[in-house]
């Protein structure tokens, strides 16, 4: 029996959602909510019900099973909320919210005991990728050995075109602009999903290159990251600077960014084992593997590891998402994981203001 599901927000995001839903055998388009005049018209566009808000929608016949959540991020827990009051498994997309007082709500909101069965995910459709999942895959296999360090990347440049209304709020650090949260919270989440939890960051600013005003959100930083586990990283982020190193321009993952023309000039991602080391996306493995002897005075063995796949990541976040609904899979990415990546984005940016490190507690639910 199919699941149906509903989209809620019209923007860019929404239908890219809506059409892994379409071509999904296992789920069922059964309506766009959106209060906005276009909205009614993309639901057209995708042969579905429409409703201007979410009470309209679980108030219809075509009450859905599962919603995805692609709205503005302010508004994501208010949203998310009503959909769970309603009986209905969430897709949020990321981040969980702009602020961590209102995500902690949403976790408590959805861990009650009378919504255990409903299902609370968050959209980093990222650790879908399959330059992901195969990076995952060689360090669960412990081909690296253990792991000691990663060194991260993300560095280009947005043009002014970005900052223009009706989104000139990504100038803005008090509306929710800037690398940090709406680019670094990307990586952090994947940090985590390799590494598991960070502990600790420190932050130095970047020069702003950029005229304030209008200007005043963050345009990157170097950071130094110490993870549960004992690895340790640094890792660059920058919106302002010509650059390849980065995660779209490395996989092609964003249509709307140019896709590295080499393939192996724009690794974003270095982890070093005890065994052997790695670079992503170009997924080269350096090791002594077949030497005499583990050691600087003999050549490096170089592997090239193969793609699992080629499968779009929203479509495996959506068949992901069908297999928790239908307990037959753990959720890859809870809404504790969503949060824990705002929680390291928050302390990032306190760190830049303070000068000093910042310590970050497990436990997420510690105010």
């Amino acid at each position: 029996m199919s699941i149906k599901v509903a989209i809620v927000g019209a923007g860019l995001i929404g239908p890219r959602h809506a059409k892994s839903v379409i071509s999904n055998p296992s789920t069922e388009l059964t309506g766009l909510v959106d209060p906005m005049p276009a909205g009614e018209a993309t639901s057209r566009e995708l042969n579905t019900n429409y409703y201007p808000t979410v009470t309209s929608l679980l108030s219809s016949p075509n009450r859905p099973d599962a919603a995805i959540v692609c709205t503005p991020n302010h508004t994501h827990v208010e949203v998310a909320k009503e959909l769970l009051a309603g009986g209905v498994h969430v897709l949020l997309e990321k981040p969980v919210s702009d602020t961590l007082e209102t995500g902690r709500s949403l976790l408590e909101y959805a861990n009650a005991p009378e919504r255990a069965h409903l299902k609370l995910l968050v959209g980093h459709h990222r650790r879908f990728n399959p330059y992901v999942r195969a990076t995952k895959s060689i360090l669960d296999s412990g081909s690296l050995g253990r792991p000691i360090a990663v060194n991260g990347l993300w560095t280009l440049y947005k043009p002014d075109a970005y900052f223009a209304p009706p989104t000139d709020w990504r100038a803005s650090n008090e509306r929710g602009g800037g690398v940090i949260p709406i680019n670094l919270v990307h990586d952090i989440d994947l940090m985590h999903h390799l590494f598991g939890p960070i502990v600790r960051v420190t932050a130095e600013q970047i020069l702003p290159q950029r005229p304030s005003p209008p200007h005043n959100a963050d345009e990157g930083a170097a950071l130094t990251l110490r993870f549960a586990s004992g690895v340790v990283g640094s890792f660059l982020v920058c919106d302002a600077t010509p650059s390849p190193h980065n995660f779209e321009t490395g996989t092609g993952e964003n249509p709307l960014i140019p896709r590295s023309t080499t393939g192996g000039d724009s690794d974003f991602y270095r982890i070093f084992g005890s065994d052997a080391s790695l670079s992503v996306p170009d997924l080269t493995r350096w090791s002594y593997d077949g030497r005499a002897e583990k050691s600087w005075n003999h050549p490096l063995t170089v592997d090239r590891i193969s793609l699992p796949d080629e499968a779009a990541p929203f479509d495996l976040q959506l068949a992901h998402f069908v297999d928790v609904i239908r307990g037959t899979a753990e959720p890859s990415c809870t809404g504790e994981e969503g949060l824990r990546a705002l929680v390291v984005c928050e302390a990032v940016q306190r760190a830049m203001r303070s000068g000093q490190p910042v310590d970050i507690d497990v436990d997420l639910l510690t105010r």
